[in-house]
């Protein structure tokens, strides 16, 4: 099979779009113009990533999912440009100029500023003034300020009633004309693009983003926003996690935001963006009889107008960022998480803890199998211990058990001392059975125990019950089990409620099938639901694949895939490559060579004259192969590297080794820690502030970025990863708020941190009192568009001090 791909003449629009997504990666544009087309043609990212080096100069799946975002961009945004052109050409507008502008725009927001004047909207004030023929009026004051305003609005007093065919004018006094003539100007300056461009980046340069406490909500959101009741911060350097934060508030009715430039606050005759309007359409104030009127429209356009607009604007652009990081960061969390270390096949005992209802127990064999499933009581209120001990060490030595999975929810600690026990007693009577015990992280197993798939799986089992079964299951193999879950519900992001979910669910699925193409799946062991994330397959070809193997036994070699309903030649060749046979017929089928490669390797063996079982996995075997020998039409030097790689180390899983933490015994809530304790925990999700650490107490205390290494962090993910066992001292501890400060600087001061900590609770207690002195001040930001936050957390600072 030909590798190379032909590619059509583009046209214009298709051009523009290959050369911005080249220029933004920093590649050729011919290298982006093939992996279009493969897109275009239905391949996955991971396979081209995989199997379509040459193809594309060797773009990689972290620059395929960036292009392929782009593209769909991009294309929205000319798919854009085409109804605005025809819009405006429909009212006969269109001038070459105007198209010039419209083709060059290269934002969405760039191109919705030049059609502004031009799109269709309801009657506006202007428009009505309009049509009663003030625009003359209008026109005559700002082309000459010589001209008295008063004495030109009484020729245009006119007061006609409505009659058939004709609308009602009703322009009463010179008052009413002046402010018809106004609100035209207001409009057309408001719709001018160059200069709506010049005040939005003096906005997103010198803006200052404030928030305030709404009165009379002080205390309904208190541990969550009290420290935004009087907070500022420069609109451009706002972190994704305050700007959600601050959003979040506002939704609640908590929180009331607003942004203006710093420098308006020191009140100068005019604000400075006021200034930028009149600058721009030749207003000054010399003294002339329409000067002050003009410039009164100036601050009419900015306060009623303009700043209310590009505020709306602006919040929405920082949102947005907020959430493409925010996206970020969970899809990244979770494929560290994804691809944590598995155990691998053995018998896991799972422990889902509870108080009232019991411990839910199931025992999986080394295949994932469920064995036994059951209810103990060992805990409060009815605290049969013994009786659970006994139930849980007769389920190991029946099933032969090694290790012991328990969720980190509630009752998680008291659950791990019975374990622990179970584990002392095994050590006594079975040493040789070498017997552990592991908290994981429960996300999502509630999630999955109601999901009609696990009704499917386990139609006869309780529900509660299920969730045992997956506790164990991830264990074993966190990636075949945690895709079985919605990936927003495995609780690994922030503020994952607060984002685009379409934007959030495109960006996870992408990433837990990078994933699962990454490691390659059994087709023979594999559920349908993780055969459904394989590059090529779908939920519907994936069950036909567990019908077929369930009818007709285990797939022998991959040709039997086409044998499946519904796979023909181009499924098979996206999906073949990431699925293994482990026992078949061929033992190539166990690697990651793709079946159209398989010629290169009989080409391979023939040098060497050996058979494959001879090679693979033999490196020394295959020390006197040199890969450009092996380069033709078909595939370059990108693929026989690859081939080479597989045929030496076969099937290679690229998870890390399996390792468990030990959380220190004693230390079971927060009343029991102590500033100063050193404790080994495991990192649960990674946040742009720091990370967050199980060290077993039911809460996760976090390392602030600050507090990652003896460097500077930029992105904690450069320190820390979720799964991660990391060593962690205890800094500060709030049992009020259930907050946790921690260091992985182990040689942290921990009496400065509690100093500083007293500091900032002192302050949020003056800042909550100053709030209450400034509810009048709270009441004036409802008066005036024009009156920043900013302003009013100014003047309780000054009241406080």
């Amino acid at each position: 099979m030909t590798v190379s791909t032909q590619l059509t003449h583009l046209t214009s629009e298709q051009s523009n779009i290959i050369r911005a997504i080249a220029d933004g990666l920093k590649v050729a544009t011919h290298q982006i113009s093939a992996a279009v087309a493969l897109l275009d043609d239905g391949a996955t990212v991971p396979f081209i990533a995989r199997y379509r080096k040459e193809v594309t100069g060797n773009l990689d799946d972290t620059q395929l999912r960036l292009l392929e975002e782009r593209l769909i961009y991009l294309r929205a945004l000319e798919e854009r440009r085409q109804v605005i052109l025809a819009s405006v050409e429909e009212q006969g507008k269109l001038t070459d100029e105007l198209r010039r502008a419209i083709e060059q725009a290269e934002t969405k927001q760039q191109l919705e500023d030049i059609y502004l004047p031009y799109k269709p909207k309801r009657r506006t004030r202007a428009q009505i003034a309009r049509e009663a023929g003030l625009e003359p009026l209008a026109e005559a004051l700002l082309a000459n300020p010589k001209l008295d305003p008063e004495q030109e609005a009484i020729q245009y007093i006119k007061v006609i009633p409505a009659s058939e065919g004709i609308e009602a004018v009703n322009i009463p006094d010179t008052k009413t004309a002046l402010e018809g003539a106004r609100d035209i100007l207001a409009e057309r300056f408001a719709e001018t693009a160059s200069l709506l461009a010049k005040l939005r980046n003096k906005l997103w340069q010198q803006g200052v983003v404030a928030s305030m406490v709404i009165a009379g909500q002080e205390m309904a959101e208190e541990e969550k926003f009290r420290d935004y009741y009087a907070y500022s911060e420069p609109i451009r350097s706002i972190p994704s996690h305050r700007t959600l934060a601050l959003l979040r508030g506002r939704a609640q009715g908590v929180l009331k935001v607003g942004l203006d430039l710093a420098e308006a606050e020191h009140k100068p005759e005019l604000h400075p963006c006021v200034t930028m309007i009149a600058a721009h359409f030749g207003i000054e104030d010399r003294g002339r009889a329409a000067d002050k009127w003009l410039e009164e429209v100036c601050r009419w356009t900015w306060r009623v107008k303009i700043h209310p607009h590009l505020v709306s604007e602006l919040l929405l652009q920082v949102r947005e960022a907020a959430e493409t990081e925010a996206i970020r960061v969970f899809s990244r969390n979770l494929r560290e998480l994804l691809l944590a270390a598995p155990a691998g096949p053995k018998a896991v005992l799972g422990l889902d803890p509870g108080y009232r209802t019991g411990c839910k127990v199931a025992v999986v064999d080394a295949t994932g199998k469920l064995l036994a499933t059951t209810t103990i009581y060992p805990h409060q209120p009815q605290n049969k211990w013994q009786e659970a001990l006994a139930t849980v060490v007769q389920l190991v030595l029946q099933h032969n058990v090694e290790l012991i999975s328990i969720g980190n929810g509630t009752a998680s600690r008291e659950t791990d001392r019975l374990a622990a026990e179970v584990v002392q007693q095994m050590k006594a009577q079975q040493p040789e059975l070498a017997l552990t015990k592991i908290v994981v992280s429960e996300a999502g197993a509630s999630v999955y125990s109601a999901s009609s798939l696990a009704a499917t799986e386990f139609p006869e089992l309780d529900v509660s019950l299920r969730g045992a079964v997956s506790i164990a299951r991830r264990l074993q193999d966190p990636l075949a089990e945690l895709v079985k879950i919605e990936p927003k519900s495995i609780g690994v992001g922030q503020y994952q409620h607060d984002v685009n979910q379409r934007t959030l669910a495109r960006s996870l699925d992408a990433t837990v099938e990078d994933c699962v193409n990454a490691v390659g799946v059994d087709i023979n062991t594999a559920s349908a639901p993780l055969l459904a994330r394989v590059s090529g397959l779908n939920r519907t070809l994936a069950q036909n694949i567990v019908d077929f193997r369930n009818e007709h036994g285990s797939f022998v070699n991959r040709k039997v895939l086409l044998k499946v309903p519904r796979v023909g030649a181009k499924t098979f060749e996206q999906a073949a490559g990431f699925l293994r046979i482990n026992d078949g017929d061929n033992p190539l089928d166990r690697s990651a060579v793709h079946p159209e490669a398989y010629p290169v390797v009989e080409r391979m063996l023939a040098r060497l004259s050996k058979g494959i079982d001879q090679v693979m996995g033999y490196p020394e075997a295959l020390a006197g192969l040199v890969a450009e020998e092996f380069i033709d039409e078909n595939f370059g030097l990108p693929t026989v590297r690859d081939i080479l790689s597989e045929l030496e180390k076969p099937g290679r899983d690229p998870r890390p080794e399996f390792k468990t933490a030990t959380f220190q015994e004693g230390i079971e809530s927060i009343a029991d820690l102590q500033p100063g304790m050193v404790l080994e925990g495991v990192v649960t999700n990674v946040a742009a502030f720091g990370a967050f650490v199980d060290i077993g107490v039911h809460q996760d205390g976090l390392v602030h970025i600050s507090a990652l290494a003896n460097k500077f962090v930029k992105d904690p993910h450069e320190i820390v990863k979720p799964g991660q066992i990391v060593k962690v001292k205890v800094l500060t501890v709030d049992a009020v708020r259930q907050r946790i400060s921690l260091t992985m600087r182990l040689d942290d001061d921990v009496s400065t941190a509690n100093r500083q900590a007293k500091t900032h609770k002192s302050s949020n207690v003056n800042k909550r009192q100053s709030t209450h002195q400034s509810r009048k001040s709270s009441s004036q930001m409802n008066k005036s568009a024009s009156t920043s936050a900013l302003a009013l957390a100014l003047e309780r600072a000054q009241k406080k001090q």
